[in-house]
């Protein structure tokens, strides 16, 4: 029998990018968040060349992986356990700089829609964010002029991807 997630010609639909959960360990109550940006993992190439090599080419082997920043986007929220992780990261006085690892889950809807809310991490295409702390905030554009809603963002810096399989 045909799974409900494949076309008719047995293909498996791709996952659509509008349904995500994000969790921020120790933070309860996170933020719901309209879009993520910057998952990405960079190896650095170094060039090494032999001076006895019979080639003139530099053989290339891997270097350091670096991660870009992972930005968050959210509508103005009350949500104070999560504000307190962004006040305790940015502020100016400040002790330890706290730590939590992130979870980004892609939810997959190919079935139909949600008949649930997503309360927690269940699936397999999860990004996992080890070490992350927030390195900028910025604050909701204010216009009177508009009905748009208030949207604020953070930007997290991390030491590691898992990326999902």
């Amino acid at each position: 029998m045909a799974s409900p997630y494949e076309n008719n010609k047995g293909l498996s639909y791709p996952l659509t990018k509008m349904n995500f959960k994000v969790s921020v360990a120790n933070v309860e109550g996170s933020a719901a968040f309209s879009q993520v940006t910057g998952i990405d993992a960079t190896v650095d190439v170094i060039e090494f060349r032999q001076g006895n090599a019979n080639s003139l080419a530099p053989v290339k082997i891997p270097g350091l992986v670096k991660h870009g920043n992972i930005t968050l986007r959210f509508g103005y929220t009350l949500d104070s356990a999560f504000k307190t992780w962004i006040q305790e990261c940015v502020s100016e006085t400040r002790g330890e700089i706290p730590r939590n690892d992130v979870q980004i889950e892609l939810i997959d809807i190919n079935g139909g829609s949600p008949q649930t809310l997503a309360t927690a991490i269940t699936g397999t295409r999860v990004w996992l964010l080890t070490n992350a702390w927030v390195t900028k905030y910025t604050g909701p554009e204010l216009d009177a002029k508009t009905s748009d809603v208030a949207m604020e963002s953070v930007e997290l810096a991390y030491e590691e991807l898992v990326i999902p399989n």
